[in-house]
């Protein structure tokens, strides 16, 4: 039943998608307002889901590598419904709608049941350090999306072609509101989740284990966010400076994940024995 609920969601989310696309090539200036219902379905399912293997495993779904990104995706949902509501910020849902599917088929596929694994870091610790991470890196990615449709509108003005993809892409002052927000929301986060995963490590283990590929990419992700919001900062250009640091280092960030810390077996936020 699991899956069917997060099959069902990622349907939603992939059927989102699918109205963004048929409003860009069809250059209506607003989304139709069908997306927000098909979102508010998608977190719904997710939300029966989550609870239905809360109440089996007896388990948050925060350990393992296919609950949490469950998880992950569930928040990003979280963001795509108050942004599809919005006309303005509709659009993102077209970048941000078909990685929560694919956060949720991955999951699927990898198979979304308890790490079975005896854990060091655990209790309050590992769910707050966890649900900060998960916010840190939704932030990222709502920053990556916003910066990607800053970018593509900004070649549209400086080239002066107002067609249908300039109709389609929110304004640029929206965009760069959106991603700044996003940063703003995100470095404190995943500082805090990061500070919280030291804190703990040199208290039990007397070690910051800065070896350690998740503690690496952390720190890499931490560092993507001081980029993008030192970018950001005064003169002209900043909203493009901040926009090209949010698109680049949002990728540098996923493919370190994907060819270093994933080929090792780790998890996304936990430490075990």
């Amino acid at each position: 039943m699991i899956n069917v609920l997060l099959s069902l969601a990622a349907a939603l989310y992939a059927g989102t998608a699918a109205i963004l696309i048929a409003s860009l090539v069809g250059a209506r200036r607003f989304v139709p307002s069908v997306g927000a219902g098909m979102t508010a379905a998608a977190v719904a399912a997710q939300t029966a889901a989550l609870a239905l293997y809360t109440a089996q495993t007896r388990e948050l779904p925060l350990v393992g590598m296919a609950p949490a990104l469950c998880t992950l995706a569930y928040l990003l949902g979280g963001f795509l419904l108050p942004a599809t509501v919005f006309k303005d910020t509709r659009p993102l849902a077209l970048v941000l709608a078909p990685l929560a599917a694919v956060l949720l088929v991955v999951a699927m596929v990898l198979g979304v049941r308890p790490a079975g694994e005896p854990m060091a870091f655990s209790g309050w610790w590992l769910g707050l350090h966890i649900l900060l991470g998960f916010v840190g890196y939704v932030c990222l990615a709502v920053a990556f999306a916003a910066g990607l449709f800053y970018l593509l509108q900004f070649r549209e003005l400086k080239e002066k072609r107002f067609g249908r993809l300039f109709r389609f892409i929110p304004p640029l002052a929206v965009l760069d509101r959106v991603g700044r927000i996003a940063l703003q929301i995100g470095f404190p986060a995943l500082t805090l989740n990061l500070a919280l995963g030291w804190a703990w490590t040199v208290r039990f283990r007397n070690s910051l284990f800065i070896e350690n590929p998740q503690v690496v990419w952390g720190i890499l992700s931490w560092t993507v966010f001081v980029a993008a919001l030192v970018a950001g900062t005064g003169g002209a250009g900043r909203g493009r400076r901040s926009a090209l640091v949010s698109v680049f280092g949002f990728l540098v960030v996923v493919v370190a994940y994907l060819l270093w810390v994933g080929p090792t077996g780790g998890q996304l936020f936990h430490v075990g024995v």
